[in-house]
């Protein structure tokens, strides 16, 4: 097994839909599920990536602003999920873990780096984001930067994701960047301002894992990236 990738995985009610398309496109992978509820913190030391994956909104307090409380989703706020992932956030940063952030990555991801979140797109003026009336995604164009390092990755300018998200980032963190968009505004991905010389950092607000088309750029392109990212970081180890 000592040949393996290891990436751990973020615990959360559609795990195995995440653990599925990590362990896709190669065989040579393992994944730990990593999660407050499984106490089991100590197991990202085994981790060469890090995944963080979607689910609740983050609670609002983490940001100063816990006055936007009312708009988030009752049922779904899970503080120590929370610090959890800023724990995992502030190992990866230390010892220069790659990690992919998706959906909810994205906005944890963001808080942890000091910015701010828009606790509920539609209540601030744009578009629904959110899973359709029959529980199905979304989905709506992206805008890419050209000059960004995940248009690199993807190679366009411009494409169709699905959308499943009621929150989204505001202010940006400090070292991050945006580097795409929806029409509307919304943030779709962030990236580190310089990357160079430090770790692979992506966080996408959609799913690559549930995509229609799992072999376009926006899935395969961005799990090759990633896989890819970690092998270098094992090599220059």
């Amino acid at each position: 097994m000592s040949d393996k990738i290891i990436i751990g995985v973020t615990d959360c009610s559609k795990f195995d839909i995440y653990r599925n398309w990590v362990l896709s496109y190669n065989e040579n992978i393992e994944v730990i599920q990593l999660g407050y509820k499984l106490n089991n913190f100590d197991e990202i030391k085994k981790c060469q990536g890090i995944v963080l994956t979607g689910g609740e909104d983050v609670h609002p307090r983490f940001y100063n602003q816990p006055e936007y409380y009312p708009y988030c989703y009752d049922d779904d706020i899970d503080e120590k999920r929370d610090e959890f992932e800023f724990d995992v956030l502030t190992y990866t940063e230390a010892h220069s873990i790659p990690v992919l952030g998706i959906c909810r990555g994205i906005q944890v991801g963001n808080v942890f780096f000091g910015g701010t979140l828009i606790p509920d797109i539609p209540a601030w003026g744009k578009f629904d984001h959110s899973k359709m009336h029959d529980k199905s995604d979304r989905y709506h164009e992206i805008i890419i930067n050209p000059s960004s390092w995940l248009n690199r990755i993807v190679n366009t300018d411009k494409g169709l994701v699905n959308s499943n998200h009621h929150q989204s980032t505001d202010k940006t963190g400090k070292g991050l960047v945006v580097s795409a968009i929806s029409p509307d505004g919304v943030a779709e991905a962030m990236e580190r301002i310089a990357p160079e010389g430090k770790s692979f950092l992506l966080f996408v607000q959609w799913h690559p894992e549930r995509l229609k088309d799992q072999y376009g750029p926006f899935s395969k392109n961005i799990h090759e990236a990633f896989i890819n990212a970690i092998k270098l970081n094992i090599n220059y180890r």
